[in-house]
């Protein structure tokens, strides 16, 4: 075996090729580096020049790509931000931390919209980012480049994070796994912060499988980080292969009834439905009354936590700094300079809407809204396992068709950011192609059941079969994948 036949492993069976000696890390992370450092989609913002020390650990040095958000200490971490181009924090963020302890690598830094305010990929400073199914295409949102990346095969798993779909989202359009776990599950110390009750780390890989293995070792407890809680149990390789007994709630206002869901994608949808009943799961229609308003409510509470957490950026501490002739003038150059107009959109908003006399109008009534959406969500699960939707309205959309309008790019979020509000877990997966393009399959459990969404995920995973290998951006792939068989000594 070669290091070039392994980058078409999932991170699993990888790590079983390494646990049998049929390579070494040194190998494995070259390979992977030389596909990174040569591609051609804007994935990444920095590539490590050589490989680091690996811990001994359960995942044996497999490389993992880091979204720009997290802090690396003494490796550039910029959030896609001119403000906070060449950055390199004096600390590491605990989950990646977690990860190195556990064994992985540091690949590289990947590219994202602008402190993770975007859709598309499309507002970082660093450019946008292609998706590799079609390079005139979006890949996603915020985590744009740790799907693409992905997807690619320019990495074997990646983390980022999801404040409103910014992991599942790019997980849809780009054809991978990717999943959001209950919120508090993965410490929030060293992430630069978005929207503090929402931003949350989680996994993007090539299969279920790989994304447990990966949480697995991200989650924890924290006391650097007062809202991280851990997870009551430990995540465990999935192993379902049918639904049976399984209860899917299908909400009216996150599928049939909402406007803006493309026909291939409710296509795609209504068919794995159809996989899932096979499998022995029920399904049955079912009402999410405060859905429909998530988008609204979160388009007030996101810019009002990133108008706060964005204050820090003032040219005086770290970061961009331009001149101006007093105080004033210089916190105000800078902040222009240093921020892109989308940053600045939400900025504005979000300091109106906590502005005297708007406050209780707007972001007073939104909080209500998000704590009715999180009711509905409780009396939801009392009925059903899961709730399922399309994870994203459309398939991956042209580069350069929605920068103009921001409603119409918000909207791409309108499927899971009612998770995000509740402070769920959901997961995507891939569930078929529409116009040659990825769709996704979003399951959402109540808190803390991340093993179960996990193990129904996997079971729909296998049934459905779907195909991500003609994202690979370059050559030197194996034409036959190597065979998934049971998991080897993968240390969960």
């Amino acid at each position: 075996m070669t290091a070039t036949d392994a980058v078409a492993f999932t991170a699993a069976q990888a790590v079983d090729a390494l646990a049998r000696g049929d390579l070494s890390a040194g190998e494995l992370f070259a390979a992977y580096r030389e596909r990174a450092a040569g591609e051609e989609l804007n994935a990444f913002t920095w590539v490590a020049e050589e490989a680091p020390a690996v811990q001994d650990g359960p995942l044996k040095g497999v490389p993992v790509a880091v979204k720009d958000l997290f802090c690396t200490r003494g490796v550039p971490s910029q959030s896609g931000s001119r403000i906070l181009e060449g950055y390199r924090p004096p600390y590491t963020a605990t989950v990646v931390e977690n990860l190195e302890r556990a064994g992985t690598t540091l690949l590289g830094k990947t590219n994202q919209d602008e402190f993770a305010m975007g859709s598309s990929n499309e507002n970082s400073a660093f450019g946008p980012v292609l998706n590799p199914w079609d390079r005139g295409r979006v890949p996603g949102g915020s985590s744009g480049g740790s799907a693409a990346a992905v997807a690619a095969g320019l990495t074997p798993w990646a983390i980022a994070t999801d404040t409103g779909g910014s992991i599942r989202q790019p997980a849809a359009l780009c054809g991978i796994v990717g999943m959001k776990p209950t919120y508090g599950a993965v410490s929030r110390y060293g992430m630069i912060a978005f929207a503090s009750s929402l931003d949350q780390a989680g996994p993007l890989t090539r299969d279920v499988t790989d994304a447990a293995l990966l949480l697995g070792h991200m989650v924890s407890r924290d006391p650097r980080d007062s809202t991280s809680i851990g997870l009551p149990e430990a995540i465990r390789l999935p192993d379902a292969r049918r639904l049976d007994g399984i209860r899917l709630g299908v909400p009216e206002e996150l599928s049939g009834e909402a406007e803006g869901i493309e026909p291939g994608v409710m296509e795609a949808f209504e068919a794995t439905l159809r996989v899932a009943q096979e499998l022995g799961a029920s399904l049955e229609t079912m009402r999410l009354p405060h859905a429909e308003h998530g988008l609204s409510a979160y388009y007030v509470l996101a810019p009002a936590e990133a108008s706060s957490n964005l204050a820090r950026y003032d040219g005086v501490r770290y970061g961009l700094r331009s001149d101006g002739s007093d105080l004033v003038s210089l916190y105000t150059q800078t902040r222009h300079d240093g921020f892109g107009p989308e940053v600045k959109r939400r900025i504005m908003l979000g300091t109106y809407a906590l502005s005297s006399g708007y406050y209780d109008a707007y972001y007073g009534r939104a909080q209500k809204v998000r704590t009715k959406i999180a009711q509905d969500f409780h009396e939801a699960f009392e009925r059903f396992d899961f709730v399922v939707t399309p994870t994203a309205p459309t398939v991956a959309f042209g580069l350069g068709t929605k920068v103009h309008d921001p409603l119409a790019m918000y909207l791409n979020d309108y499927c899971t950011v009612p998770m995000s509000l509740a402070g769920t877990p959901a997961i995507s997966i891939p569930n078929g192609l529409s116009e040659g393009l990825p769709t996704g399959f979003q399951i959402a459990g109540p808190a803390f059941s991340e093993n179960a969404i996990l193990d129904a995920a996997h079971a729909l995973e296998g049934a459905i079969g779907f195909d991500g290998s003609r994202a690979f951006s370059r050559g030197g792939m194996p034409s036959t994948p190597p065979e998934r068989g049971a998991p080897g000594p993968l240390g969960l």
